[in-house]
């Protein structure tokens, strides 16, 4: 049992974990923030709140799709392209003084989280010596209970006060620094002679798939 433990690739599943925070805390945040952001870009609550539905609708349509076009390459390269999504949508989001541009920005930030989210639960389980895997997935996937229980009320404190720009730029830096770890997200030997993930055969998978034919 202890060997088992000391195989647990822990650091390259904690990046994978706060990959999954950064995800979370890019889309839900600005929830927090409307008012600011309505203000800051000249536009009404309601229209600042169509960030998250920008965001959700990138994420939306590009799940499947890349998924199913990038199912033989490499997995490291995809998740670091991800990762470098966040980290450009944010900066632009923290930088731009146009509604607009902002949007496209949060969409290739929904973009970059439905690529993410394709990719998360294979490599967790492809990091994963045998026999660990639920183990690894607990790690990996406990980004997620964190920014929605700490990451999003310390984001609005933050935003609120010191502005809503600086807590999209921290958002930014975090998912660089993060990208400087993905080396650390190494698939186990036991599963190095699968070259990419299987294609999944539910019907709705199938049935959602043939509509980007």
């Amino acid at each position: 049992m202890t060997t088992q433990v000391e195989r647990m690739p822990v650091a390259g599943l904690c990046a994978l974990a706060v990959a999954g925070f950064v995800t979370i805390l890019t889309e839900a945040l600005p929830a927090g923030l409307l008012r600011q952001i309505g203000v800051s870009l000249g536009v009404s609550e309601a229209m600042a709140g169509q960030w998250i539905s920008i965001y959700a609708l990138g994420s939306l349509l590009a799940a499947i799709p890349l998924t199913a076009a990038t199912r033989s390459w490499r997995r490291r390269p995809l998740l670091l392209g991800a990762i470098i999504g966040f980290a450009i949508a944010n900066l632009i989001t923290a930088l731009t003084a146009s509604f607009i541009v902002a949007m496209t920005a949060r969409f290739v930030g929904g973009v970059s989280a439905g690529l993410l989210w394709a990719l998360l639960a294979g490599y967790t389980v492809r990091m994963a010596p045998p026999g660990l895997a639920g183990r690894a997935m607990a790690i990996a996937m406990a980004g997620t209970p964190l920014a929605l229980s700490i990451g999003i009320p310390a984001g609005t404190f933050i935003g609120n006060l010191a502005g809503w720009r600086l807590t999209f730029g921290l958002l930014s830096v975090i998912a660089l620094l993060l990208a400087g770890q993905s080396r650390r997200c190494r698939i186990s030997p036991a599963s190095l002679k699968r070259n990419a993930l299987p294609w999944p055969r539910s019907l709705w998978f199938r049935a959602y798939a043939r509509c980007w034919r």
